[in-house]
C-alpha cells in the first residue's frame, strides 16, 4: 500500500534565467517546499489563480520574460493570496513601489539566504504562525 506523503508547502519561484530558476528551486526543496517553477509573470499568475491558496512563498525577479515585471505580480499575487509572502530581487535599484510586507533582495544574494527564508517560513508554519516579516 503506499504510504501518504507529508504536507510540503508550495513556493513558487519566478525568474527568467532557466540556471537561477533551477538553483532557487533545490534549495528551496531542500527545505522541503514543493517548488512550482515559471519564467513568466503571467505563468506565475496562472498558478495563482488555480492553487494560490497553497503557495506560502513566492520568490521572483523583476525582469521576467513576457510583459509583467516580478514587482507587477507581487501586487497581483497580494490580490490572490494577502498572506503571501513575497521576496522580490534584481541587480538594478528598485524604481517602483512593493506592496506592503513584500522583501526586497538586491543581487547578488547568498544562496544560504533562501535557505534561511524558507527554514524560518518553514518553522513558523509548524507553529501556526504565517509571516516572514
Amino acid at each position: 500500500m503506499g504510504q501518504s506523503k507529508p504536507y510540503r508547502a508550495k513556493a513558487l519561484v519566478v525568474e527568467d534565467d532557466p540556471m537561477q530558476r533551477e538553483m532557487i528551486g533545490l534549495l528551496l526543496e531542500e527545505s522541503d517546499f514543493d517548488v512550482i517553477e515559471c519564467e513568466s509573470a503571467e505563468a506565475a499568475e496562472l498558478v495563482l489563480q488555480d492553487a494560490g491558496g497553497s503557495v506560502v512563498l513566492m520568490m521572483t525577479d523583476v525582469e521576467l520574460a513576457g510583459h509583467m515585471t516580478g514587482v507587477e505580480l507581487a501586487h497581483v499575487a497580494r490580490k490572490y493570496n494577502p498572506d503571501l509572502d513575497v521576496i522580490v530581487t534584481s541587480g538594478k535599484p528598485l524604481r517602483e513601489r512593493l506592496p506592503d510586507g513584500t522583501v526586497f533582495w538586491p543581487k547578488p544574494w547568498a544562496p544560504l539566504d533562501v535557505i534561511r527564508v524558507a527554514e524560518t517560513k518553514v518553522s513558523a508554519m509548524h507553529e501556526g504562525g504565517r509571516r516572514l516579516s
